[in-house]
C-alpha cells in the first residue's frame, strides 16, 4: 500500500489530491485499486485530517504524533520509475513446507537418531542428512529418488537449510542412504512409537494390520523376495513383494515387514502378532483385520494368547447368522456405526 501524487484541472484551476492505493492480484495479474483520495484544494475536515493521520501513522510505522502527511515540501520528492514490464522473478524456490518438515524431523528427534545409529564413514554427506531430505521429499512432494535428484531438491530451499548444494544429491547418494537406514529399521520404529507416545499420550492398544504389494520392472534377479503373485496393481506379469503394515487407529505406521511377493495374506497374521508381541510386549491391545487374514486356525492363535481381535467375518459365514441379525435392534455405538451381538453357534457372543 502506498500514497500516489494526482493532479487535475477544472473549471481552469489546478487540483492537486493524493490517493492511497493498494496493490492486489487478480485473474489478469497484480492491479492497482484506490482505496481512498485525500484532497487538497478544498482542505480536508477535521475527522478525515484525524484519519489520514492515522493512516500515515500505520503505513510508517510511526509513532502517532508524526503529522508529516500534511507539511508541505521545501523541496519536491524524487520518483523512480521503473518498467513491470522488464521485471522477473528468478530461482523461486519451495519454502515453507520444506521448513515444517525440517522442523517436524528434529521435534521428533529424528536427526539425533540417525546421528547416533548410523557410523559415520567416508561418506561427503552424513547419512542423517540424506535419510532427512528423503523423508522430507515424501512428506511435501512424493515422488521417486530420480526426481528428487534431478528437480525436486533444486526447487526448494533446503541447500540453504542443510547446507548440501544441489549437485551433490544424485540418485545413488538417495539410494545408498536407503541401505544405511535399512539395518536400524526395527530401532527407528521403536523411537517413532516411544516419541509419538510422549508427545500425544497414546498408549497403541488399537492397532491395524494389512498387506499391499509394490511391484518391479524387470528380472528383479537381485531380491530372492520378489515373486510372481496377487497383484493389487494388475500386474501380475511383475516380479513383486508383499508389504505387511501395523499402524494405530490415528492412522500412524509403527511396524512393518517385508514378505515374498506370492505369499498368501493369511499366512502373515501369526507372524505378525508373534513380532509386535516379541518387540513391544503383550500389551492389552486389539487387532484389528479384514477377512483376508480371517482363518480358523489364525483366530485359534489368537485366542490361545490371549489377544483380542476384530475380523471381518468370510461372507459364507454370515449366512449362518442371517436370521439372527435381521430380528435383533442394531445399536448406533457411534457416527455412522451400528452393532448387534448374535449369538454364535458355538455359543459364545
Amino acid at each position: 500500500m502506498y500514497l500516489r501524487p494526482n493532479k487535475r484541472k477544472k473549471n481552469g484551476s489546478d487540483y492537486e489530491y493524493w490517493s492511497l492505493v493498494e496493490s492486489v492480484r487478480t485473474a489478469r495479474g497484480p492491479r492497482q485499486r484506490i482505496v481512498a483520495t485525500i484532497g487538497k484544494q478544498p482542505g480536508l475536515d477535521k475527522e478525515e485530517r484525524i484519519g489520514w493521520e492515522e493512516i500515515k501513522r500505520i503505513i510508517d510505522n510511526k509513532p502517532i504524533s508524526q503529522q508529516d502527511l500534511f507539511e508541505a515540501y521545501d523541496d519536491p520528492p524524487s520518483w523512480a520509475t521503473i518498467n513491470i514490464n522488464r521485471v522477473s522473478v528468478e530461482r523461486l524456490r519451495h519454502f515453507g513446507d520444506v521448513y515444517i518438515g525440517l522442523l517436524l524431523w528434529n521435534k521428533l528427534g529424528f536427526a539425533d537418531f540417525c546421528t547416533e545409529q548410523i557410523q559415520e564413514g567416508k561418506e561427503e554427506i552424513p547419512w542423517s542428512v540424506m535419510a532427512s531430505i528423503l523423508v522430507l521429499a515424501r512428506f511435501c512432494a512424493p515422488s521417486s529418488e530420480l526426481k528428487i535428484a534431478e528437480s525436486w531438491y533444486a526447487e526448494t530451499a533446503l541447500d540453504d537449510l542443510l547446507s548440501v548444494p544441489a549437485d551433490k544429491i544424485n540418485d545413488d547418494r538417495l539410494y545408498r542412504a536407503l541401505d544405511a537406514l535399512l539395518p536400524h529399521k526395527d530401532d527407528l520404529c521403536r523411537h517413532l512409537q516411544q516419541r509419538y507416545g510422549e508427545m500425544f499420550g497414546t498408549t497403541f492398544d488399537f492397532l491395524f494390520y494389512d498387506i499391499t504389494s509394490t511391484y518391479f520392472e524387470g528380472s528383479a534377479n537381485g531380491n530372492p523376495q520378489t515373486k510372481r503373485g496377487y497383484s493389487r496393481d494388475s500386474r501380475p506379469d511383475c516380479p513383486q513383494v508383499c508389504i505387511g503394515l501395523v499402524a494405530t487407529k490415528e492412522g500412524l505406521p509403527i511396524a512393518f515387514e517385508i514378505f515374498d511377493g506370492n505369499r498368501p495374506d493369511v499366512t502373515t497374521t501369526q507372524e505378525m502378532v508373534h513380532m509386535m508381541e516379541t518387540r513391544y510386549g503383550q500389551a492389552n491391545r486389539v487387532w484389528v483385520m479384514d477377512r483376508g487374514m480371517v482363518s480358523e486356525k489364525n483366530l485359534e492363535f489368537m485366542r490361545e494368547s490371549n489377544a483380542r481381535y476384530l475380523v471381518g467375518t468370510p461372507k459364507s459365514l454370515l449366512k449362518k447368522f442371517e436370521q439372527e441379525m435381521l430380528g435383533w435392534k442394531w445399536e448406533e455405538v457411534g457416527p455412522g456405526v451400528e452393532v448387534n451381538l448374535v449369538q454364535s453357534p458355538e455359543g459364545e457372543r
